[in-house]
């Protein structure tokens, strides 16, 4: 064979290959990401709307339909839209077909969305744009606490500091924070002040935004200099806005103190985080793009000694939930498990054919063939995870086939008393066709992988490719770095030579292949006999073939699976419009519930996070779908050590039900496999019903809950809306507000400005 020839007459240039390929290969595995899983590259852009106070219904009605029927004329690949509505913001996800440009959906979605803004509801804001995939996952969480601050002082430094610092870490994405409160300026208004002044809660509004403003004055030339003009347009601290003047009257001027107190807090809070049960502000850490869960972890670390030196000394940035604790261990263990198949492989070479030259030989062709495998998977973009570890794994028996049946064919023509190279060349020549079908017989097993869609294509194709790179990579070093090696280690025939040595292996290899010699005898035999009587051998093998068909109801089927992570996610939701004072009450006794099944030496942690978070960010990605304040998530970590953590989730579920009988309890995807692999949903299995008349949707939903109970093994079933949020109706009558002098949109903004607040961006 011309190659192998050729590796006989240029040696070194094959060892200096050998060389490279470890050189390329550590390289490599430095640079490459590292994770849990291959990157799910399916596209998703979630646009968020904002209106605030403005009723679900409305905004799905007003804002979400006509966004959706709009978008589908203008932005290409659309594979199918869905939207959650609340009060006062909806998340609207495009999903995209696999070859869509991602760059320009992206770009046609902000195009289309500025262009509605007009005709839109008066007030609508422009949308967040957000884009990514189903790999975009939280993997640690960062707990604020502090004795001493307040909640809106731990949000403030949390989103004005902290997030900013973090921000650096690449492929790091921090929307944000949850819980505390947002810290602004506020204006509490004294509804019996305005009335006996004779004021709305609009006049307030407007005086305020009339007297603080952000406008430049210019500049003057005055004699040989030029002045900057600087207008006391802004305030420079927030007591001077009670001073603001609202409107003239006979007994002078009435100002903002008179109706309204201005002061340095916070709106109604609307989300509660709770660590180990101490109000806390959790901000949570998402991978994004191809960027490796443990660098992104390991950067969040390497930079929070430097932000403590810069906080509050009585305020405290504690790690939880960290996923790099179980992707660590996932990825180790599989290199470990690979680790020991090489070394049980070498082992049972080095038994068989008793020869430790051509044993080393042979195990030294295996890691080379795998990181030129790994050197192919990093230039082609895929990471290392446990689908291409695995694949590695599974290839390792499977690459010592090349070069062992070169090198026992090699030492047979050394038997016949040939020389070293014209035993080479012969060996090679004689399996050189046979090893390529073989190679390429295993390769082409993995080709219909690449003919997979949505999430197991992402999954099961890089498995595909690190197999298949290894094959091709074992079958070129057989024919180029194995004769090289045996060139300069095979000069007599080794079997022999080590056998006169006469060493205590050598008599151990020899006792060894007398027994399996006998083994073979008696298989040679057992053979013979199922040849003689093939009615009988076919009749028992057939029996025992249905016999075990008999075991398929026992066997369950998944997609992936399952993992003990020792992470557990419990959603509840109370009533539904249930205060959030009234849920965080509810989440106490839960907790006390989970603390008498979970010994304390196991439970490592318990956040809650309760009510709606304050960004339609956090929203979009959120796994839980809440949709109000009895909405609560907790999350439970458990320590080293554990008990399984399904044993845990089967006595909470029973429980917790029988404890709690008016509140819905599910169990939501928790750690990193479980998260990706139900893209961004709440469960599993989900099943959606589609339809023009929403009430009869509801009633069908209804009678398909309650057949769908009945399945065997279904659990946590229930309807993902709430359709019965309380609500209270004002009805104006527009003829007597005319004949006060009032319109409609007098009284909507006086209502909006009393209940839901009026927001200013207006720093002072």
């Amino acid at each position: 064979m011309w190659i192998v020839r050729v590796a006989l007459q240029r040696p070194y240039t094959f060892i200096v290959m050998a060389l490279l390929i470890v050189l390329l290969g550590v390289f490599s595995i430095r640079k490459t990401p590292t994770d849990i899983f291959p990157n799910i590259r399916i596209p998703v852009v979630a646009v968020v709307w904002n209106y605030t106070g403005l009723p679900p219904e409305e905004m799905a009605n007003r804002i979400v339909s006509f966004s959706e029927r709009v978008a589908t004329t203008t932005v290409n690949d659309i594979e199918h839209l869905e939207s959650q509505s609340l009060n006062g913001i909806a998340v609207v996800k495009y999903f995209f077909q696999p070859n869509v440009n991602e760059e320009l959906a992206v770009a046609q979605i902000t195009s289309i969305s500025q262009t509605l803004l007009r005709q839109m509801p008066s007030g609508t804001t422009p949308p967040f744009i957000l884009a990514y995939n189903a790999s975009s996952v939280p993997v640690l969480q960062l707990a604020l606490a502090s004795p001493k601050m307040s909640e809106a002082e731990l949000f403030d430094f949390g989103n004005s500091f902290i997030r900013t610092q973090l921000a650096v870490v690449a492929g790091a994405s921090l929307p944000y924070p949850y819980g505390g409160k947002m810290r602004q300026v506020q204006v509490d208004l004294d509804p019996v002040a305005l009335r006996a002044n004779g004021l709305s809660p609009q006049d307030v509004v407007n005086a305020i935004g009339n007297q603080n403003l952000i406008l430049p004055a210019g500049t003057q030339k005055m004699g040989d200099l030029e002045y900057f003009v600087k207008l006391n347009a802004s305030f420079n601290n927030i007591s001077s806005l009670n001073d603001i003047p609202i409107r003239k009257t006979q007994g002078g001027l009435v100002y903002v103190r008179d109706v309204a107190q201005v002061h340095d807090g916070g709106p109604p809070q609307t989300n509660i985080v709770r660590v180990n049960g101490s109000r806390a502000v959790l901000m949570s850490v998402l991978k994004t793009g191809t960027a490796s869960t443990l660098n992104i972890i390991d950067g969040i670390r390497s930079l929070l000694p430097s932000i403590r030196d810069d906080m509050p000394q009585d305020m405290t940035v504690d790690p939880v939930g960290d996923q790099s604790v179980f992707v660590r261990a996932a990825i180790q263990g599989v290199i470990r498990e690979g680790l020991i198949a090489a070394a049980l492989t070498g082992l049972m070479i080095l038994l068989f054919l008793g020869s430790w030259r051509s044993t080393l030989i042979i195990t030294i062709s295996i890691p080379l063939s795998i990181l030129a495998s790994i050197i192919c998977l990093s230039w082609i973009g895929e990471t290392i995870n446990i689908m291409t570890l695995g694949g590695l794994a599974l290839a390792v028996g499977i690459l010592v086939d090349d070069a062992t049946v070169t090198i026992e064919n090699i030492n047979w023509h050394l038997e016949q008393g040939k020389d070293i190279e014209p035993a080479i060349l012969d060996g090679a020549r004689q399996i050189a066709v046979p090893a390529l079908v073989s190679t390429l017989a295993i390769c082409i097993v993995f080709i219909p992988m690449f003919l997979l869609t949505g999430v197991a294509r992402f999954l099961f194709v890089p498995l595909a490719e690190a197999v298949v790179f290894a094959m091709l990579a074992s079958y070129l070093l057989s024919r180029t770095l194995v004769p090289t090696l045996a060139k300069y280690w095979l000069h007599l025939h080794v079997a022999e030579e080590e056998r006169r040595q006469g060493s205590a292996f050598q008599r151990f290899q020899a006792g060894f292949e007398r027994r399996f010699e006998s083994f073979r005898v008696r298989y040679h035999a057992l053979l013979d006999s199922a040849l003689h009587h093939r009615k009988m051998f076919a009749t028992v093998f057939m029996g025992a073939v249905l016999l075990s068909g008999l075991l398929l109801p026992w066997l369950g089927e998944d997609f992936f699976p399952s993992v003990d992570a020792g992470q557990i996610k419990l959603h509840l939701r109370a009533r539904t419009g249930t205060r959030i004072e009234s849920t965080a009450m509810l989440c106490d006794e839960v907790e006390a519930a989970i603390r008498q099944h979970i010994p304390s030496s196991e439970l490592e942690s318990l956040v809650d996070i309760i009510g709606l978070p304050y960004s339609g960010i956090n929203l979009s990605y959120s796994t839980s779908a809440p949709v109000g304040p009895g909405d609560a998530d907790i999350f439970i970590t458990l320590g080293k050590g554990h008990a399984p953590s399904d044993k845990y989730v089967k006595a909470l579920r029973h429980d917790l039900n029988e404890a709690f009988p008016s509140v819905t309890f599910s169990f939501l995807p928790a750690d990193i496999v479980s998260q990706i692999l139900n893209f961004g949903l709440p469960s599993p299995l989900d099943v959606q019903i589609i339809g023009y008349n929403v009430d009869a949707n509801r009633k069908y939903a209804a009678t398909l809950l309650a057949r769908l109970k009945q399945v065997p093994g279904a659990v946590d079933m229930r309807i993902q809306q709430a359709f019965d949020y309380p609500q209270i109706n004002v009805r104006v009558n527009r003829s007597n507000a005319q004949l006060l002098g009032y319109t409609e949109q007098d009284v909507a903004t006086n209502l909006l400005v009393s209940l839901s607040g009026s927001f200013h961006p207006q720093p002072v």
